[in-house]
């Protein structure tokens, strides 16, 4: 029997019980796999998200490639924002497994229906930014995503080692940009920690709101979507930067951020969550000008996409006929 005819000849809670086994054996749910709604909808919205977050997060560095002050440097930005579009390709794959449409996907991070992460809302005001973004921002998405690899969904959880991958090597590049800087001018290293104090607190927001206010973290927790609280994450990105932080010669912009022997973790200050919350509503300071640059490249690309599809479609009549 198929999986389907088994699914069919199975009651509601038999399924049921069957994935709750599944995801208790810490083994993967596959596509054709019968799962919630609730499973498949959180599958979506969060695969979604940081799909679209790949995507508009090419936009901050790549608005620097032209701009790049070497040579070297011009071809490092383009194979990084080169790589980010990959991540978003393999994501939407992934999310098209759960029965949805990129093309839909798209239309709904364009209307806003969708979101993404917060973090790409922040101007580029400098090419220390670049670094720092390697440095911080990479630096942040591999705590929240490296334990992503052993998500409870098999196609995400694939994808996302290779995404991690590549994502070490762009936080390694970022820091031996920072660092390269930092043995230039004075000017330089002002620049350098300028980006710092700015990207810092976004950088933190990275992990979402704290634990009691995150709607969707016992779900994901209990389905193995997720392996650690926001929370978690957050600690631990924290405790792995500040060592950096002083080999790099820079400080972190909180005054209250220090060592606890008894917890054995760094202290740090309260986030501003009313300007998370306002940055995610969409009132940050870039998040017009991005969503609106990819309605508009999104538009642009239309003949691209319908070319593709023509030939696809050439390319199967040519082989049904021969």
């Amino acid at each position: 029997m198929t999986a389907a005819q088994i699914a069919d000849a199975l009651s509601e809670e038999d399924l049921e019980r069957h994935f709750e086994q599944v995801i208790a054996r810490d083994q993967r749910i596959e596509p054709r796999d019968w799962m919630p709604e609730g499973y498949r909808n959180t599958m979506i919205r969060q695969i979604a998200q940081h799909a679209h977050s790949e995507i508009i997060g090419m936009q901050p560095e790549g608005n620097w490639i032209t701009r790049a002050p070497s040579l070297r440097r011009k071809a490092i930005l383009l194979a990084k924002v080169q790589d980010e579009a990959g991540h978003g390709l393999y994501l939407y794959s992934a999310a098209e497994t759960l029965g949805t449409d990129r093309t839909d996907l798209t239309e709904r991070l364009i209307t806003g229906r969708q979101k993404y992460s917060s973090i790409f809302n922040y101007p580029t005001l400098s090419f220390a930014d670049v670094g720092v973004i390697g440095w911080l921002v990479d630096g942040a998405a591999i705590c929240n995503q490296v334990p992503l690899c052993r998500s409870s969904y098999g196609p995400y959880a694939r994808a996302m080692i290779r995404i991690c991958k590549e994502e070490s090597f762009h936080q390694r590049q970022g820091y031996e940009l920072l660092m390269t800087m930092m043995k230039g001018t004075a000017e330089q290293r002002e620049l350098v920690q300028d980006a710092v104090n700015r990207w810092w607190w976004p950088s933190l927001m990275m992990f979402g709101p704290p634990d009691a206010d995150s709607p969707n973290t016992a779900r994901s927790m209990a389905w193995k979507i997720k392996r650690h609280t926001n929370d978690e994450l957050r600690q631990r990105f924290v405790d792995m930067t500040v060592p950096q932080a002083e080999a790099l010669g820079v400080g972190l912009p909180d005054p209250e951020l220090k060592w606890n022997p008894a917890r054995g973790h760094y202290d740090f200050g309260e986030i501003d969550w009313a300007e998370f919350k306002r940055v995610v509503s969409g009132d940050g300071p870039c998040n017009a000008e991005r969503v609106a640059h990819r309605a508009r490249t999104h538009s642009e690309g239309a003949w691209v996409r319908e070319a593709a599809a023509a030939h696809a479609a050439k390319q199967r009549k040519e082989a049904e006929a021969a």
